[in-house]
């Protein structure tokens, strides 16, 4: 198979991941919750462990999946911000689950990540919740806990997710293909 041929099978299943994984992240983000305003979701954790699986490209399982969930959920005034606050949960968890040399990411960076990546979500509907239009400070408010509670849920349950060896499997044979396109 020829160097062109690889790349073009090689982006496809990218592509094909991406697909199934966006699928994932809307089923997750329909077993919810009900909250005053909003739900509590496993959603998070379908984007934590995408990331892990997909890298940074892990922004459009994120964003697509979480959007299509609220619209068909019935918070179409949310879709724009979900979009948003979603793909960059997606991209910086990518970016900061990167492998060291031995194609392995340790504890401590799958938590940080993870963290941080959550940290983003409560910012990101606190901040879009407390504008004039919507809410208001105090009423956005109420959020951050059912928001904190919710990324609890999905750094507990993504983290040792990340540890199925399948999801490695794929991550060390891209991370080789890559390498060897490159050279």
């Amino acid at each position: 198979m020829s160097s062109k041929e690889n790349n073009n099978r090689n982006n496809l299943k990218k592509i094909a991941y991406a697909g199934v994984l966006a699928a994932l992240v809307f089923i997750g983000t329909e077993l919810h919750i009900p909250t005053a305003i909003g739900h509590i979701n496993l959603g998070d954790l379908v984007i934590l462990v995408s990331s892990y699986i997909l890298g940074p490209l892990a922004f459009f399982p994120a964003a697509i999946g979480s959007t299509l969930a609220d619209l068909l959920a019935g918070y179409p005034q949310y879709a724009v911000a979900t979009f948003i606050i979603k793909g960059v949960m997606g991209l910086v968890a990518g970016i900061l689950l990167k492998r060291n040399a031995e194609g392995k990411t340790h504890l401590v960076r799958k938590l940080s990540a993870s963290l941080v990546t959550e940290l983003i979500m409560i910012a990101g509907y606190f901040a879009f919740e407390s504008l004039p239009f919507m809410y208001g400070v105090e009423a956005a408010l109420g959020s951050v806990i059912p928001n904190g509670i919710q990324a609890s849920a999905a750094i507990v349950g993504a983290v040792p997710l990340m540890y199925v060896k399948l999801f490695d499997k794929y991550q060390l044979s891209q991370q080789k293909k890559e390498v060897s396109d490159i050279i």
